[in-house]
Order: C-alpha cells, then sequence, then structure tokens
C-alpha cells in the first residue's frame, strides 16, 4: 500500500478525490490511502496564522517555517514508515512518466501544498526531498498539483485498473502518444472509422495503430518523437 499525506490549508479541496473513480476504487481496495494534514492545526498561535511577510519588503506572503515542520513530523509519525517528503512548486522539476514509475514505488509520500508567495527557504533547504511542477505556469497553490500527483501515481499501480491492457497502450508509456481510437456508429457526419480496424485483422491493426501514434507524435510533440527513434534506431524505419 502506498500512504499519501497531504499537508495543505485547504483540506475540503480534496473531499471530492474520495468520492469518484480510481482513487476511491484504489482506497476501497486498500492499494492507497490519504491522509490530509490541516496546517493550520499546526499554527503556533490560536488564530491559525501560518503565514508572515517577506523580510526585505516585498509583495506577497510566506508560509512559515514552524508550522511546515510540525505538519511534517505529525505525517511521518503518524505512519512510522520512510517518507519522502515533496514541495510542489513552479520551480520544481517537470512531472514525466519515467518518475512516475519510481514514485510507485515508495511506501509514504507527503506532499507540501505551498499557497502565497511560496514558502520560507530554510523549510526547503533542510526538510524538502524533492521539489517538483506539473508545468511551467503559476497556480493559486499545491492542492491541484497534488491531485494530479496522486492521480496519476495511483492509476500506474499494477491492480488498479481494470483492465491492464488499458495501462499499457496509454500515451507515453512506450515513448509516444497514443493512436486515434473510435468508437459507435462506423459513420457519422460523412467521417467513417478506418476499414483496417474493423478487418478483424490483429497484426495489420497493431501495425496501423504503431504507426498513428507515431505520426500523431511527430505532429503533436515531435520532441518525444527523437527519443523514441533513438530507443529504436534499429527497426523505426521498418515500422
Amino acid at each position: 500500500m502506498i500512504q499519501f499525506s497531504i499537508i495543505t490549508i485547504f483540506p475540503n479541496m480534496f473531499d471530492t478525490i474520495f468520492q469518484y473513480g480510481i482513487i476511491k476504487k484504489a482506497i476501497q481496495k486498500k492499494i492507497i490511502n490519504i491522509n490530509i494534514f490541516n496546517l493550520r492545526k499546526y499554527s503556533t498561535n490560536k488564530k491559525g496564522t501560518v503565514d508572515d511577510k517577506v523580510y526585505g519588503g516585498g509583495s506577497g506572503m510566506i508560509i512559515m517555517f514552524l508550522p511546515l515542520f510540525k505538519a511534517v513530523q505529525a505525517a511521518k509519525k503518524s505512519l512510522n514508515k520512510k517518507s519522502k517528503v515533496i514541495y510542489l512548486s513552479p520551480q520544481g522539476k517537470l512531472l514525466n512518466y519515467q518518475q512516475i514509475k519510481r514514485f510507485i514505488k515508495k511506501k509514504h509520500l507527503i506532499f507540501i501544498c505551498g499557497r502565497y508567495k511560496g514558502i520560507d527557504e530554510r523549510f526547503i533547504k533542510s526538510q524538502v526531498d524533492e521539489e517538483w511542477s506539473i508545468g511551467d505556469y503559476i497556480l493559486t497553490g499545491g492542492e491541484l498539483p497534488a491531485m494530479i500527483f496522486i492521480d496519476t501515481i495511483t492509476r500506474s499501480i499494477p491492480g488498479v485498473l481494470n483492465n491492464k491492457q488499458s495501462l499499457h497502450e496509454d500515451s507515453f508509456i512506450n515513448g509516444l502518444l497514443d493512436y486515434p481510437n473510435y468508437t459507435r456508429p462506423k459513420k457519422i457526419n460523412n467521417f467513417s472509422v478506418p476499414s483496417i480496424l474493423l478487418s478483424g485483422n490483429h497484426k495489420k491493426i497493431k501495425q496501423w495503430r504503431l504507426k498513428h501514434a507515431i505520426k500523431n507524435t511527430q505532429l503533436k510533440k515531435p520532441k518525444m518523437l527523437i527519443n523514441y527513434k533513438k530507443l529504436n534506431k534499429k527497426n523505426f524505419f521498418q515500422k
């Protein structure tokens, strides 16, 4: 079982992930567990203050060291397992599928959801193991990135998806984007399903899908195709 601990000032934002889809099923199957820690409960005053002004002047507020430290210690103590503390920040490394495979081997991931202008740098230097981002843009907080991390990690854990094959055919899994997919009806608005997909010839269907996955990747994310060519340089042009 993978344990996820989330440290946030808005714990109610996570209510929905317990109620729907794959996350709910994974919790019910005891494949994952999610614990929410309200950062304000670890404040040093009765008002629940967790932020303060920036030293040196400037706009915005910074989340203080001590509430974060106390919350992380509580999260670690609650499970008594080897933990990895992750700070979700636009300054972090960009999440990708190769890293997701590494995360599913961890027993306890603690996510720090920043807010305002950020968190005290001393906490990052001394308490954070890794800093990660979901993209080169700014969000109002780390709660949405935490949900994304948990969702993509969870669906990659063996046994979570009902159809194992669907995981192996996802975009990025084999270094390519997915091929085009179709469902009923066979024809709509003068657009028809490619005849090869209706042929029942599984070998030709597999070849068609690989060809169009390569084409799709070339069109939408050509940088991915460079790496794919390097990994498959011997037989790439035969496909």
